[in-house]
């Protein structure tokens, strides 16, 4: 039987991927802090070893007999976060996980990446894919290119000859999402903060965990060493999906779509707030971003490692029942009645 170490495993990613080990029968060791929530990982067959990414010396006892590497611990709210702490995360913390595996010799590394690591697209090429590079501002998007940096260090120990490959989600949406993420789009449905909703006219590329983290377990299995794989699957605006989840969720939430232009004294805005050290749920690069349309094409992945993507409706279902089932839209002041349906506390 193999045996894979899962970095970040109490997060989104990182626990839907353990239940998938699980189900494919592969013994799953779960790397977590002390302080690691386990609410996304409860009833799992997994064990877990207490650790940090950002202190090696906790890691070759973690990798001890571990076959593969699964390293999904990263910092993905990063407007919450000072740059600074996300670049010391994602890139000093991949480095140590990589330097690990290279002396203990695990047979091969899964860096979980992120389509953020190809930067915006332009007119001449609409849909990126993995032969593009980050090319925005670090200061604008510290979280792209701390990914772009990550997968820098991919290529660096691959060409040591380290077994390792990284692949590269786009907004992933699905159950055990408990910061709310994509999924917060229900919750917004469900609750409006506003009487109308207001959504940038750009667009973006959603993926369903559940095929994110079986991609992750392809890859594993026949990706080849030093190459990128875009996990990618529904190009949709952000009315377009919106719209899904109204029709899913049977919610009727109104719309009003904000031009690219009325964006950018917003983001001045942001950012003024910010320097002045009050905290924001959002960013100026973030508002920037969102009116860009951010689109991908999956080919590769779907050609190398035979990635399937299921409906993005199902996604916003499965989500929503998920909450519902672990008691998370109370937490937000949803009241559920049932399965499918919902009412404001």
């Amino acid at each position: 039987m193999k045996r894979a170490l899962v970095t970040g495993s109490t997060g989104f990613v990182g626990a839907n991927l353990a239940a998938a080990l699980v189900e494919h029968g592969i013994e799953v060791v779960g790397l977590r802090r002390t302080t690691s929530p386990e609410d996304a990982v409860k009833g799992l067959d997994i064990s877990f070893v207490t650790g940090n990414i950002l202190y090696p010396e906790t890691l070759p006892l973690a990798m001890k007999d571990i076959d593969w590497v699964f390293h999904t611990a990263a910092i993905a709210d990063y407007w919450q976060v000072p740059a600074e702490t996300v670049h010391r995360v994602n890139v000093e913390g991949t480095r140590n996980v990589l330097r690990a595996a290279q002396q203990t010799g695990v047979k091969r590394v899964i860096l979980t990446s992120s389509s953020a690591a190809l930067g915006i697209s332009n007119e001449d090429k609409p849909l990126l894919d993995e032969d593009d590079q980050f090319n925005l501002s670090p200061h604008i998007f510290p979280y792209g290119y701390s990914k772009h940096m990550a997968d820098q260090l991919m290529i660096e120990f691959a060409r040591q000859g380290v077994d390792v490959l990284s692949v590269l989600p786009s907004a992933v949406i699905g159950p055990r999402d408990l910061k709310f993420n994509a999924g917060e789009m229900i919750v917004q449905a469900l609750k409006p903060t506003l009487p109308k909703l207001p959504l940038p006219t750009g667009g973006l590329n959603y993926i369903d965990v559940r095929d994110c983290v079986d991609a992750h377990i392809a890859a594993a299995k026949k990706g080849k060493p030093g190459e990128r794989y875009l996990l990618a699957g529904h190009n949709m605006t952000h009315r377009e999906a919106m719209d899904t989840v109204n029709q899913t969720l049977g919610t009727s939430v109104k719309i009003v779509e904000v031009p690219g232009w009325a964006l950018l004294p917003l983001a001045g805005l942001v950012w003024s707030v910010r320097q002045l050290g009050i905290n924001l749920p959002i960013d100026c690069g973030r508002v920037l971003l969102s009116r860009k349309f951010i689109y991908y094409d999956n080919d590769k992945a779907v050609r190398e490692l035979g990635l399937k993507t299921r409906p993005f409706a199902e996604s916003v279902r499965d989500t929503y029942e998920w909450y519902v089932q672990n008691n998370y839209l109370q937490k937000r002041g949803i009241r559920t009645t049932g399965p499918s349906q919902a009412e404001i506390c």
